[in-house]
């Protein structure tokens, strides 16, 4: 009997029949069906708006309106709140992070749980030392004390990790936790899920990274239109079996033309540095960076978290913390470029990482996402020309895919993916001249990746810009550059050819110990 096997022979842990959710005219779950295990992970795969996230948001308590039957140890169970799903010992890991940033990160893990003196006052000593426990278990080097606000993304990740965990649930479900980590953090992260899975902790996983599914679940179910389309052990599937479940047809792979060598320089890059202040004084976080950028080239920079990456991109755009220095040319012109004004004024565009809070307005309509860097160009004496506004996001739906009711959605109740597509079409209404994407593909699904990479492609070799792209997916990275800038702690250890990049090469110039043989 397989392990798979000896699983199914008890009863499931918690099962959904017959769900069905609609937001308005929108039916995001139609008679969908979802069971776990004890001690299963269970991946649910999905095109962005499959329903995956809904299904979840029911069965921990979010969205307490829904048609359908769920239970949990074999009782009809209907959770009012989340508070209710986490006494019952259901914890979920959202897709957008939901921490405080103002809050240290042992008040973020124990928020609305408070370690208490005789039932009164705050232990905040007891917080710190059980937060630094719950870290230590993780494997995270982080100051319990640490404001949430200092930390980058995939940092922020972990803590919700460390926050679901101190819930000691018995049901756990994760919402794309790897997507903002590097893959030693991915690696450590798996080694805790199988621990989980092993001590009898039922774990629903969604995930868009095909290897990350096949290397650690026992199931695979796929959601396709709000609907399930399939469920077996992942010994029975193939990548490319669960990729044409969800999108109901064969992706067929990649090949992308390159770059054209002799390509005018856009961008050169010498000596770029930057200095953040701490509590120590100042520390370096980019140390004499280096590069050119042609137009129609793709140029990637690869690294581990915190190697400077994005840091890269911030002080390119004018926005990084800190006291930056270094020499950038525009087309062969010096420029200096203080903020992101004038970033945009010398043909700049960022798509940033954290698309919650620092690319979209969530309360926002589509349009006025869309619009929103080109009110004043498009307004007619002094007035919004909101015919003109809604010609470019009805032109934006239409170019990216953006699923939607309609150009009036607001676009926080749109699918993570969707609202990434949303970004980018609001920087591509400026008609940018150098793109510069910070995980351009974080949290989005099979098929929209093909079709961002395929714009990426486009708007490099038709359009003539140069892009920089910054990826933690190394299958991404390779696919997507002409040439590779690898980072490591801050300094630049290598530059590769798409020739010479492997993801071995990449991942021997990103550890720490190149920056040694760098210096």
């Amino acid at each position: 009997m397989t392990e798979v096997q000896a699983k199914a022979s008890a009863d499931p842990v918690l099962s959904a029949t017959g769900i069905g959710k609609r937001f308005g005219g929108v039916i995001a779950l139609s008679d969908a069906r979802f069971e776990l295990w004890r001690g299963e992970i269970h991946a649910l795969m999905g095109e962005n708006g499959a329903g995956k996230s809904t299904l979840m948001k029911i069965l921990s308590g979010v969205y307490p309106d829904y048609d359908g039957t769920v239970r949990l140890d074999g009782k009809v169970v209907r959770f009012a709140n989340i508070r209710q799903a986490e006494a019952a010992g259901i914890a979920i890991i959202h897709q957008e992070l939901n921490l405080v940033s103002e809050l240290s990160v042992a008040d973020n893990i124990f928020l609305g749980r408070e370690k208490r003196i005789a039932g009164l006052f705050i232990d905040r000593g007891a917080a710190l030392r059980a937060a630094r426990a719950l870290l230590d278990r993780l494997g995270i080097d982080l100051d319990p004390d640490a404001r949430i606000g200092t930390l980058r993304v995939g940092e922020r990740q972990l803590v919700e990790i460390a926050k679901a965990l101190s819930l000691n649930a018995r049901i756990l479900i994760m919402d794309e936790p790897t997507s903002a980590l590097s893959p030693a953090e991915c690696e450590r992260l798996f080694r805790i899920v199988r621990q989980l899975a092993a001590e009898g902790v039922a774990i629903a996983y969604i995930s868009h990274r095909l290897d990350e599914v096949m290397l650690l679940s026992d199931r695979v179910t796929v959601f396709r239109d709000g609907r399930h389309v399939l469920t077996q052990p992942v010994q029975e599937l193939t990548e490319g079996r669960i990729i044409s479940a969800m999108v109901g047809r064969e992706m067929i792979a990649a090949d992308y033309p390159p770059a054209d060598p002799d390509g005018q320089t856009v961008l050169s890059v010498r000596d770029l540095t930057l200095r953040k202040p701490d509590r120590q004084g100042w520390q370096s976080v980019l140390k004499g960076v280096s590069f050119d950028l042609k137009a129609g080239e793709i140029l990637g920079i690869g690294g581990l978290l915190g190697a400077g990456r994005t840091e890269i991109l911030e002080t390119l755009f004018g926005c990084a913390e800190g006291m930056a220095g270094g020499t950038i040319a525009v087309n062969g012109t010096p420029a200096q470029i203080r903020n992101p004004r004038d970033a945009r004024r010398l043909g700049l565009a960022f798509v940033t990482e954290d698309r919650k809070t620092q690319g979209l307005h969530l309360n926002a309509s589509i349009t006025d996402n869309i619009a929103l860097p080109l009110v004043a160009r498009l307004a007619m004496f002094g007035l919004r020309a909101f015919p003109r506004e809604r010609a470019l996001a009805r032109d934006a739906v239409e170019t990216l895919g953006i699923r939607c009711s309609s150009i009036a959605q607001e676009t926080g109740n749109l699918s993570g993916g969707n609202q990434q597509k949303v970004v980018i079409g609001k920087w591509l209404a400026t008609q940018p001249r150098i793109l510069l994407l910070d995980e351009p593909t974080r949290g989005i699904d099979v098929g929209a990746k093909r079709e961002i990479y395929d714009l990426i492609f486009r708007l490099a070799r038709d359009n003539g810009l140069g892009v920089i792209v910054v990826s933690s997916e190394l299958p991404e990275l390779l696919l997507l550059s002409d040439r590779i800038v690898v980072m490591s702690e801050g300094r630049q250890t290598g530059t590769l050819t798409r020739a010479e990049a492997s993801e071995e090469r990449v991942m021997q110039l990103a550890a720490p110990k190149a920056r040694e043989d760098a210096a």
